[in-house]
C-alpha cells in the first residue's frame, strides 16, 4: 500500500510539472514601433483553469489616429487566419498560439509599418470553454495604444513591460521550486512510511516465530 502511494505523489509531482511548463503570463505589449520595420502588438489572455478545454476566435480591431470608430482588421480561428481590411493587406501575419484552437497568445505582427498605422488596437477573444455537461462562453477584450516614430527610443513603458515579463517568469520558477520541494518531501515521508511498516511488519514475524520456538521447546520438554 505504501508502494502505490508513493507512486501516486510522484505521478502528482510530474503532472504539476508538466501544466508549469505551459504556464501562462500575460504581459503587455509594447506601444511604440519604427516606420518601416516590422512590429509584434501582443495580445495575451490566460485562462484561469488550464485544465478545462477551451477554444478560442480571435479578432483584431483599429482606430486610426483622430479617427472615431473602429474598423474590423483581422480574424483568426480555427480555420486560419483573415485579413479583413485593405489597409493592412498582406501586412499582419500571426505571432500567436500554433497548433491549438485553443488560443491564449493572440498577438499579431505588422510588417512594414507607416505612420498611418499609428492608433488604438483592440483585440477580443471570443473563448468556449467546455465542460462536462455544458460550454461556457466568456469574452475578454485588450487594448493597444500603438505610437508610430521615424526612430527608436527606449520608452518607459517597454522597460516596465519588459521587467514584468522578467518577474512572472521568476515568479513562475519560485512557485514550481517550492511545490517541486513540496512533493520531494512527501515523497520521502512516504518512503519512511513504508521503510517502518516493513520494519514492523519484519519485526512481528520475528517475535511470532520466536514465540512458536519457545512453545515447541516446552512441548519437547
Amino acid at each position: 500500500m505504501a508502494s502505490v502511494h508513493l507512486l501516486f505523489l510522484l505521478l502528482l509531482c510530474t503532472m504539476f510539472v508538466y501544466h508549469c511548463h505551459g504556464a501562462c503570463a500575460e504581459v503587455d505589449s509594447d506601444t511604440e514601433a519604427v516606420a518601416g520595420e516590422g512590429f509584434k502588438l501582443g495580445c495575451i489572455s490566460c485562462k484561469r483553469r488550464s485544465e478545462v478545454e477551451g477554444s478560442a476566435t480571435v479578432e483584431w480591431y483599429f482606430r486610426g489616429k483622430g479617427e472615431a470608430d473602429f474598423v474590423h482588421i483581422y480574424t483568426y480561428n480555427e480555420e486560419g487566419p483573415t485579413i479583413e481590411h485593405d489597409h493592412f493587406s498582406e501586412r499582419v501575419d500571426w505571432n500567436g498560439s500554433k497548433r491549438s484552437n485553443d488560443i491564449q497568445d493572440a498577438s499579431i505582427y505588422l510588417l512594414n509599418v507607416t505612420f498611418n498605422d499609428t492608433g488604438t488596437y483592440r483585440c477580443f477573444f471570443y473563448r468556449i470553454l467546455f465542460y462536462e455537461n455544458y460550454e461556457y462562453n466568456t469574452v475578454v477584450s485588450k487594448v493597444v495604444h500603438l505610437s508610430v516614430v521615424a526612430k527608436a527610443t527606449r520608452g518607459t513603458a517597454s522597460i516596465v513591460s519588459e521587467v514584468m515579463m522578467y518577474v512572472s517568469i521568476i515568479g513562475l520558477q519560485v512557485w514550481l521550486l517550492i511545490e517541486m520541494i513540496y512533493c520531494y518531501r512527501k515523497i520521502a515521508a512516504a518512503g519512511e512510511e513504508a521503510l517502518r511498516e516493513a520494519a514492523n511488519a519484519e519485526y512481528l514475524a520475528i517475535a511470532s516465530e520466536s514465540k512458536d520456538n519457545c512453545a515447541g521447546v516446552q512441548v519437547g520438554e
